[in-house]
Order: C-alpha cells, then structure tokens, then sequence
C-alpha cells in the first residue's frame, strides 16, 4: 500500500517535456509511480484542475545564519522550495575561529543586509569552528525543506590569514596552502560548492571589500586545485565588473571578459561547473550578450560556465519604516525612535516635510558598509522608481515611474515620492537597478531561454528590509507563463524545468528536481489558476527584534518534502522533514 497518491493531477514532471494528465504514489520518502496507478493508498489527494511539479531548486541564497535558529525557512518554504544553496557571494560562517565571529558577521551585514544584532543573540556562535563541524551542526536539526551550504572564501580567507586576509593582502605559499587544505575538507565534508565574490560593492558593514575580492589567479587557482582533488562542487562567483564598471571611486578592478576568462579556468583545471551572475545594467545595456557569447566559446573549449540570470528586475524598496532617501537626514533622525504610527503623523507635517526635501544627509557615526551609507551616495533616478504593491508586474512602463507621475501632476518627484510614501504604512516604492534598462523584460525573457543559463539570485534570507526576491520561485511561475502582457511568455514547462531539474543537476542533487520513480518526493500540487503573491508586509520576527519584509503566496494547494506535507493550503503544516544535504 502506498502512503500519498496525488490523483488526476496536470503533471509537469520537471524535464521540460510537455504535461500530463496522471496520478503520483508515494511511499515513505520516495515517488514510486507516476501514471495509471491501481494500488491503494493510505491517503488520495484529489489534484483535479491543479498542477503538480517538482519543488523548486533555489541555488542562490543567504540563510547561513536563520538555519542555526528556525526551522520554517520561510519565505522560501511557503514559495514550493524544496531545496536551498545556501553560502553563496564569499560570506558565510564556517570556519571560524574562537571568538572571531564578529568579523563574519560584519561581513554578513555588511554584503547581505542582514542585522548584525540577530546575527549575534540568534546564533549558537562556539557550536562549530572548522567547516565540517558547522555541518555536523546543521545535520543535527530539521527544516521545513532541504538545505545544502557552499564553502565561503570570506571565511576561509579570514581564518587563515586574520588581519591580512581581511585587507586582502596577497596570500602566502602557506596561506595557499591552508586555503586550499580547509576548502578541500569542507567538499570532502559535503559542501555543494565554493563561493567567492570579487565585486567592489560587497563590502563588511565598516566598508572593507569581502576578503577575496582581489585574490590574485595563484589563489583562485589554488581553489581550483582542491575542487579538482575532491572531484565534486560548484565554483560559484560574484565577478569584477558584473554590475557595470563602477562610479569614480568605485572602478571595478578587473573587466567581466577576463573575469570569464579566470572562470573558464577554475573549471577546466577543476573539471567542475561554475556559475556566476549575470544581468542587465544601464552603462552597457547589451554587454550581456557579449559575455553569454564568450561563456559559449569557453565551454565548447572545455569548461563548464552557467551564468546565472534573475526572473525580474533587482529593485530596491523604499518604505517610510525601513530604508528610504531622507533616513540619514537630520530631522528624520530625531523622530527615528518615535512610534511608527507618531513618526508617520509627523512626517505629514508640512514643516517637516520641507525639511525633509532640501536637508543633507548627516553622515555621522554612518557605517561605510551599511545599506544606508550605500544609498545616500546614489543620486536618485526618479525616472525608474515605481510605486509597489503585492500585484506589481515588475515590467511597468516610463509613464508609470515617479518622474513622469510628478511632471503630471506639475510637482517635484521628490515631493510626490515623499507623499506617497507617508500616506499610509502600506505604501511601498521600488527602484530598479539591473535588467531594466530599457523599461522592458525582452532582455530577461532572452536571458531565459537561453540554454546555457541557470534561473538563480533569489537572495533569499538576505536584504531582508531592502530586497525580496525570495518570492521569485512563484513569480517566475505566474508571470512568465501566465500574466505577462507586454511581451512574449514563456512555456510553463521550460520555467518549471529550470527551476527544478536545471538547477538540481548543477549542484549534483541526483535524487530531485524531477518526478519520476525512485526520485525524492519533493513535490506542489498547485492551483495555477489562482497562484499569486500576496501583499507584502513589514515583520519584526527576527532575533532581537530585527525586521524584514515577506511576501506570502496564494494558491500552493501543497508542498510535500521528501513525501512529507509540510504546506496545506498555503499554510505551514508544522512538519520539518527537511535535512541538511551533502555533496
């Protein structure tokens, strides 16, 4: 007799092929059939009108440090993830060295958005030095979905060198020699991969470069060396230049060709897949496709590159109780600690608000790292800041953005900015800053259908006030196949096959990703017709009262993990058979 039969249901099995109409059994943790079935079953979940799918591969995100106090994993666990790729950019926080997490966590919060403070009071920070023991650590717990972890060159670096590696000094022979050692035993231990970041944005909260970011090739090689010894991981990578050349002050170091160049050359010497991300940026609109041009030559030469590519725009939201353009200004500052609901009525007044609009920002005790400090230093580009809301498309047109609003309504951008964003605490904004340069998504929608790509940067865990692209594993899903109006859409079963198979073979999670016998009983049962985000919300449920904006979904029937249900109705059943998963 088999556990689970979900009958009658629109199966996308995950391959690309196309759907069909059939039943799935389970059994213990395993899909046993997928057809005609005529066994019986403890239990039938009648899956008429619904798809069912594979549960999504999310292979970019940040959750490091919430996996050592929570077990929900949301907002992923209520977006159909079944498995995350955690350790990704450089930073993470393993290994450690005795009393030295104060250094990873100032990386953590500085490159991720994430509060230092529930860094410090949520994690058992003495439960783990070396990188297997954070394993090991992490394999003792239950989750709502499956975790895996990349080995991070932040912290292998700083705990090597200390001081040095943190001001990104040129490694030693010994240096290498250890980094290469300590990467070595964290694939052998069971890491998915190595990450490292070489952008000059990604900085510690006290504005230092993540340790790595100009590692010379005898060090990145020297990574390449071990992964080659292990034989197993992927080489994941921030590069040089991938958001344009930089601003005065901030040239990247190194041109995104040659950063392809080095990349094809970890995977050749290594014999593993690399990915790094790839985007849309303003200052050259179509050098995407010029370095999708150069990963092609480099693979039919013997590499094996995967850019990475997004669903939709990076955007950055502006929301009167987070982050916002007048947070640093001297009378926003002395009402930062009133009430949200008092602040919000004093931000109305008219006297206030002429403040707010023709102050500077006070720069005082500001850290060079922090999110703040990052945004005060960009002039706004009205033009490309939108209203947001749970129904935003993420594709709007110019004549939506603030400045041709303003011009409309014969007002200041600023000024009509401002008052939106104090209306109500509902009332969100966002600006773009990848994959929107021309006020379209044809690039993304070319980006997804190539086949060389892989669909990733969720970020998820990370920028958890600023950036919520964790939801993208239901947006990529209801927009690209379904809603889309302003151009071509994408066949459901590519985006479902690249969210699940795709990924899941990347990192070498043979026993998911698809629905097929013998395979992990990861599986949504949806309502497609119904699937949708809902309206976002401001939570204050991290450690030590930190916040973050979340997202929920509408219309996951439900989620099974590893034949588990661990999602009913949209909502968390209380089941955590999600484990840790090694290379």
């Amino acid at each position: 007799m088999l556990d689970t039969i979900i009958k009658d249901g629109e199966v996308y099995d995950g391959s690309g092929a196309a759907s069909r109409r059939c039943n799935v059994g389970i059994k213990n943790d395993r899909i046993v059939a997928v057809g005609d079935i005529t066994e019986s079953a403890n239990q039938v979940i009648d899956a008429e009108g619904a798809i069912v799918t594979p549960a999504w591969v999310d292979i970019h995100t940040h959750y490091d440090g919430q996996v050592t106090w929570d077990s929900a994993m949301d907002p992923s666990a209520s977006h159909g993830v079944g498995t995350v790729v955690m350790g990704n950019c450089g930073v993470g926080f393993a290994p450690v060295a005795p009393n030295g997490e104060q250094d990873l966590i100032d990386l953590m919060e500085g490159v991720e958005d994430i509060p230092g403070t529930a860094l410090h009071e949520g994690m058992p920070w003495g439960a783990w030095e070396s990188y297997p023991e954070y394993l090991n650590f992490l394999a003792e717990r239950n989750y709502a979905l499956n975790i895996s972890s990349l080995c991070p060159h932040g912290a292998v670096r700083n705990y090597v060198m200390g001081e040095r590696g943190r001001a990104n000094e040129a490694a030693t022979e010994d240096d290498l020699a250890a980094m290469s050692h300590l990467v070595e035993e964290a694939l052998n231990a069971g890491a998915v991969g190595f990450s490292t970041s070489r952008i000059l944005g990604h900085r510690s909260i006290h504005g230092e470069p993540v340790p790595g970011t100009f590692a010379n090739d005898a060090e990145v090689m020297s990574i390449a060396h071990a992964m080659r010894r292990a034989d197993r991981g992927v080489f994941q990578i921030i590069p040089s230049s991938t958001l344009g050349p930089g601003r005065p002050g901030m040239n990247e170091h190194a041109s995104l060709a040659d950063e392809i160049k080095l990349i094809a050359n970890v995977s050749r010497t290594s014999g593993r897949p690399a990915t790094f991300t790839l985007f849309q940026i303003d200052d050259w609109a179509h050098h995407w496709r010029e370095a999708l041009d150069q990963v092609k030559a480099a693979n039919v030469d013997g590499a094996q590159i995967y850019p990475q590519v997004g669903s939709r725009p990076t955007g950055l939201v502006f929301c009167i109780d987070t982050y916002h353009p007048w947070m640093l200004k001297p009378t926003f500052k002395r009402l930062k600690n009133l009430s949200p609901t008092e602040r919000r009525r004093r931000l109305q007044e008219p006297a206030i608000k002429a403040a707010l609009l023709n102050e500077t920002s006070d720069l005082n005790n500001v850290q060079l790292g922090s999110m703040a400090f990052a945004l005060s230093q960009v002039e706004l580009n009205f033009a490309n800041i939108f209203a947001l809301h749970g129904r935003s498309s993420y594709e709007p047109t110019r004549d939506e953005s603030f400045a041709a609003m303003a011009a409309r309504r014969n007002v200041t951008p600023a000024e009509l900015l401002y008052d939106h964003l104090t209306a109500t605490p509902a009332n969100m904004s966002i600006t773009f800053f990848t994959n929107y340069s021309e006020y379209h998504l044809d690039a993304v929608h070319e980006m997804q259908l190539d086949p060389c790509t892989v669909t990733g940067l969720s970020d998820a865990g990370a920028h958890v006030s600023l950036i919520f692209d964790a939801v993208n594993p239901t947006y990529q899903l209801t927009y690209w196949s379904r809603d889309r109006l302003r151009g071509n859409r994408l066949p459901l079963s590519h985006v479902i096959h690249r969210a699940t198979q795709r990924n899941a073979r990347l990192f070498g999670f043979a026993d998911r990703g698809l629905l097929a016998p013998g395979m992990k009983a990861d599986i949504n049962l949806i309502d497609y017709d119904r699937l949708s985000l809902g309206e976002l919300n401001l939570c204050r449920d991290l450690p030590a009262g930190g916040t973050r904006l979340l997202q929920n979904a509408i219309g996951y029937v439900g989620t099974w993990i590893d034949g588990v249900r661990t999602r009913r109705d949209d909502a968390d059943t209380g089941a955590r058979p999600g484990r840790l998963l090694r290379s």
